[in-house]
């Protein structure tokens, strides 16, 4: 057998017997660490065990270890009785205790019958009945003071008494024992006392005496443990890869605000004031700043009218009365189609393909499926020759670089596109919905000026990611799980 210089040392240090690891590491001459990695891959070559042994510790919280250098509510209450006599609740609140100690030492003092109750002038008075000895709870608090005690050394009876306070945290301690096994003994029996060499030094080479030395053997074929590396988030990496299929399809990414007006969030994309999706349970509105003003007057009064009349769009609009003060309500953007809006505002002759990858919050319950920030893929096309046609294309050959090859869309209805679709994709057996799409109405475009064809679609990037990482929980992308986050692919 191929042993290295420290392995035969850790042989040779348990040849007496089992040893812990400081003890073993101090007869082997080696640090605890290079210790534990020498008896492990003697393990793995069936030379040593590894033995753990769990125990379970009760110790003390912060308000255990206050309870201990002051003393238990009770005892605390009848000491202060003792020189100041009976005395009620408020006045104990106001002495030695503190006004949550006081409503719960009642209970306490009448359980140890530490105090009787009387009523008096004042209500109900507590008057000591001079006889308070010790019971078992304050000297286990005593010895719990010194630091956590293996649970099955301390008294039943008052380790009860303390955890009906909520005073006690536990924990546990691996105890770890180094052994040989009869396939170890033997190899010792034959090892020989030179030591093996694991390295020429510059000293060797000078002196020559690398020539009469024993070198340990390499193998090429041992498997060592994988270091552990630095890598980015799973969620980062499938971010950079869209990001990467969008500029290798022709887009520039956009950014904007989280922070948005219901302007621009809700009326510039044609959603009614009244919409469902703009109540206090869908949007996340803001107390500071609690509004926006609007500056932008010919935006503005060209929206006004399509929601009210349609303006010069042909539709006849939404038919109410539109309200500056309802559009200037300060919120949390709730998607990134308001990036694009104010893109499209600013940049209204074609050619247009921009993307945007980014933060957006709704008033949503956390659950497997759904969280109340997450993140969203947006992208648009503005061009005089653009098309529904055009539109599924492009949105098949995304998905296709995205892993997902078999793709359909089917109606779908939005409040800003028409005609509209849903995009779907086969994953397995099954078509799943990852997004919508569709072609801006002229409600939502011509306010701006805009009169040529602009293509939409957007989905949310988590569900994607679960689809591609086999996840059946959303909060699993969130949650520090180092033994996933190494794994996942």
């Amino acid at each position: 057998v191929d042993l290295s210089s420290n392995e035969r040392k850790v042989l040779r240090a348990l040849a007496g017997g089992p040893l812990a690891p400081p003890a073993t590491a101090e007869a082997a001459g080696l640090g605890e660490q290079e210790t534990v990695s020498a008896t492990s891959w003697l393990r793995t070559k069936g030379l040593a065990g590894i033995e753990e042994a769990m125990t379970e510790l009760i110790g003390l919280n912060d308000e255990g270890l206050r309870y201990a250098e002051s003393g238990l509510p009770e005892r605390r209450a009848v000491v202060w009785m003792a020189e100041q006599g009976p005395a009620t609740v408020d006045q104990l609140a106001a002495g030695p205790l503190t006004p949550e100690e006081a409503r719960i030492v009642i209970g306490w003092l009448r359980r140890k019958q530490w105090a009787t109750l009387e009523k008096g002038s004042e209500g109900v008075v507590l008057k000591p009945t001079g006889d308070a000895p010790e019971g078992t709870d304050e000297p286990l608090l005593r010895q719990l003071a010194s630091g956590a005690q293996p649970i099955d050394g301390l008294e039943p009876e008052a380790l009860k008494l303390l955890q009906g306070r909520k005073i006690l945290q536990r924990s546990q301690q691996v105890a770890r024992t180094f052994s040989l096994t009869d396939d170890g003994r033997a190899v010792l029996a034959e090892l020989g006392d030179d030591e093996l060499l694991g390295e020429v030094t510059p000293e060797m080479l000078q002196s020559g005496t690398w020539r009469k030395g024993r070198f340990q053997r390499y193998s090429l074929e041992t498997q060592a443990e994988s270091a552990p590396q630095a890598t980015l988030h799973p969620l980062t990496r499938f971010t950079e890869e869209i990001r990467g299929i969008f500029l290798q399809m022709g887009f520039t990414e956009i950014e904007g605000d989280y922070v948005e007006s219901a302007f621009w969030n809700m009326d510039a994309l044609f959603i009614p004031q009244d919409h469902p999706a703009r109540e206090l349970q869908d949007t996340l509105y803001l107390d500071d700043p609690k509004s926006f003003l609007l500056d932008d007057e010919a935006a503005v009064e060209a929206v006004k009218a399509v929601h009210e009349t349609g303006g010069d769009t042909g539709s006849s609009g939404w038919q109410y009365d539109w309200s500056r003060e309802v559009a200037q309500q300060a919120l949390l953007r709730t998607h990134t189609t308001v990036n694009t809006i104010r893109y499209l505002s600013e940049h209204p002759e074609p050619p247009v393909r921009v993307f945007a990858v980014g933060r957006v919050f709704r008033r949503e319950a956390v659950d497997a499926t759904h969280l109340p920030e997450f993140t969203q893929v947006e992208g648009i096309i503005m061009e005089e020759e653009a098309s529904f046609g055009m539109l599924i294309g492009v949105l098949k050959e995304f998905y296709r670089r995205m892993g997902f090859p078999d793709v359909r869309v089917r109606p779908a209805y939005f409040p800003y596109t028409e005609p509209s679709m849903e995009i779907e994709v086969k994953f397995g057996d099954s078509w799943l919905e990852l997004g919508g799409s569709g072609i801006f109405r002229p409600e939502v475009t011509a306010p701006f000026g805009i009169d040529t064809p602009v293509l939409a679609w957007g989905l949310g990037l988590e569900r994607l990611a679960m689809l591609r990482l086999g996840l059946k929980d959303i909060r699993m992308l969130y949650q520090s799980d180092l033994e996933w986050l190494k794994t996942a692919r």
